[in-house]
């Protein structure tokens, strides 16, 4: 079949401010069949967004400025109505949308986009549609309680969200409910939704009754009561789903979503029930012109939040105490907020004499103050995977997750691959893969967490990152750094008077020259402080590769 987009004469139809309104009211009810979407970006959430919006009727025509060579794999996934308008983004099929929907790595103020919306033309994120659909469609995913649509867990900041995120699934899981785990984690949260509800093709509902819609999704009217929450009160209507034989094998209780400042920048409607903003320290300064910029797209995750929600902050973040106190600090109308705290008592969840402790009597039932777990019995380790535990366990307790599957969870919980994973120990050095390490903020908590000398590998392609912020903790703790890629340069020149600094070519040469000048005892961890493309395909590449110049080390050492 050839996807290619064909531009065609313009169609006549009524006046520019009808067409506007009819827009707007389009985009209200989230009404999808015959529409033409636009989305931009073919990544996972592009072919995530498009499938979903051509599965539910729409017309879709997907942009990319790579060639079709360079996408291969996603274009494999695609349903076979979806349009491609590849190496360009072609003003037509912008002006004509009805919809346009840009995936997380496209800045929004790109011409096409900036031009859509001045014409009146719906602009919203991957996450915001599949906010939209589950909020007004409603999936065959009643839950536990029939007839609603499942709630919204959603973790933010600049380090420790993957961690956070899945360890929160986890303590949701064991406590008995039901979950969908997706987001900025990896898997695209309209591909999951996009999974339910072709799985319900060899079993549709026995008695569909909306035409509108394909009949595993239903649309209808009016709010629903769970928990004390009436939806229909905030002007997002929650539209139920028909009962069928596949209810029980589809129920979903909980969204959990790792949300990102690029996905933040893009919502409108966007509310979980609990959020959570871990840390804002600077990222991706190379996209953003300011930190204030960055802190107001993380800002965006409580900002539809109302008084029956609630958000969970880190008390010792300054930029997280700062930026919450501006946005809401006027708001008549709030989140209830709680926190978690590595050095103070805190309402919420904080840590004291090696222990962590749980404030939240009217949510949990329990004493104020009482000790529920050791530091030493939680399993990930580090002083930011400590932050993450905390956070993760007072979302999962205010989501009615058992104190008993919490405790569990945590003690069983291994982390993250590429997160201060363990790799090996070779004649007593002990060899950490931090690649998910990819901001300054990332590599001063990962330094902290350790009590030996440590030889640092960083480097990478710069975010416009502060290096200086590493001094003080580079001084203390780090016996050299081998640095590597684009970004080698100018972390010398901040940091290179402090300790030995070597230059390598390249990761394996890094890891090497790390062995040689190690001694027993020391620590060799990769925490890069930079993104990946400038050597890997992404962050997991690189430390994939990492394990493995690692792992080619040990077998060299036994062999001779």
């Amino acid at each position: 079949m050839d996807r290619r987009y064909n531009a065609g004469a313009a169609q006549p139809g009524n006046t520019e401010a009808e067409v506007i309104k009819g827009r707007e009211q389009n985009m209200e009810r989230m009404e999808l069949k015959g529409k033409k979407v636009t989305v931009v970006g073919l990544a996972k959430s592009g072919t995530g967004a498009a499938n979903l919006l051509s599965e539910m009727g729409a017309e879709v025509t997907v942009t990319d400025m790579k060639h079709e060579d360079e996408l291969i794999d996603s274009i494999k996934m695609l349903a076979p109505s979806i349009r491609l308008a590849l190496q360009g983004h072609p003003d037509d099929i912008f002006k004509s949308a009805d919809m346009i929907v840009v995936s997380p790595g496209v800045p929004l103020d790109i011409k096409p986009i900036q031009s859509a919306k001045a014409n009146g033309i719906p602009v919203l994120g991957e996450l915001e549609l599949a906010f939209q659909i589950v909020s007004r469609y409603g999936l065959q995913v009643p839950g536990k309680n029939k007839d609603s649509s499942p709630y919204f867990l959603a973790v933010t900041g600049s380090n420790g969200k993957s961690t956070t995120t899945t360890l929160l699934d986890y303590m949701m899981r064991k406590g008995g409910f039901k979950t969908i785990l997706a987001g900025n984690i990896g898997s695209a949260l309209t591909g999951e939704i996009y999974k339910i509800v072709t799985s319900c093709r060899a079993n549709p509902p026995l008695s569909p009754n909306n035409s509108s819609v394909p009949p595993y999704v239903k649309g209808g009217e009016g709010g629903f009561e769970r928990g004390g929450i009436n939806n229909s009160q905030t002007g997002t209507a929650q539209l139920n789903s028909p009962k069928s034989r596949n209810s029980e094998r589809l129920s979903v209780d909980f969204i959990v979503v790792e949300v990102s400042s690029f996905q933040l920048e893009a919502i409108d409607k966007f509310r979980p029930h609990i959020a959570s903003i871990l840390n804002i320290t600077p990222d991706h300064l190379d996209r953003y012109y300011s930190m204030s910029e960055y802190s107001n797209a993380k800002a965006q995750i409580f900002i539809n939040q109302q008084d029956i929600d609630h958000l969970v902050l880190n008390a010792d973040d300054p930029e997280v105490m700062k930026v919450t106190d501006e946005k809401l600090g006027v708001r008549i109308k709030k989140p209830k907020m709680l926190y978690f705290s590595r050095k103070n008592k805190v309402k919420g969840i904080y840590c004291s004499d090696g222990k962590i402790h749980c404030n939240m009597p009217r949510v949990t039932g329990y004493d104020s103050h009482f000790p529920f777990i050791g530091e030493e019995e939680i399993k990930i380790k580090g002083v930011h995977n400590l932050e993450n535990a905390m956070a993760a366990s007072a979302m999962a307790l205010l989501a009615n997750c058992p104190l008993k599957a919490v405790i569990e969870s945590l003690k069983e919980f291994e982390g993250l691959e590429h997160r201060l994973e363990f790799v090996r120990e070779i004649d007593g050095v002990k060899y950490f893969n931090d690649s998910k390490g990819t901001n300054v903020g990332a590599v001063l908590k990962s330094i902290e967490s350790f009590q030996e000398p440590l030889i640092l590998i960083a480097g990478g392609r710069d975010k416009a990152g502060d290096f200086s912020i590493l001094r003080n903790s580079v001084e203390e703790k780090v016996k050299a750094l081998v640095l590597i890629g684009e970004a080698g340069g100018k972390i010398r020149s901040v940091l290179g008077d402090l300790k030995e600094t070597i230059m390598a070519k390249d990761l394996n040469e890094a890891v090497k020259v790390s062995h040689d000048i190690a001694d027993k005892g020391d620590v060799v961890l990769l925490s890069p402080a930079c993104a990946s493309f400038d050597m890997f395909q992404d962050f997991e590449d690189r430390g994939r590769q990492f394990k493995k110049i690692v792992m080619e080390l040990l077998k060299l050492n036994i062999e001779n």
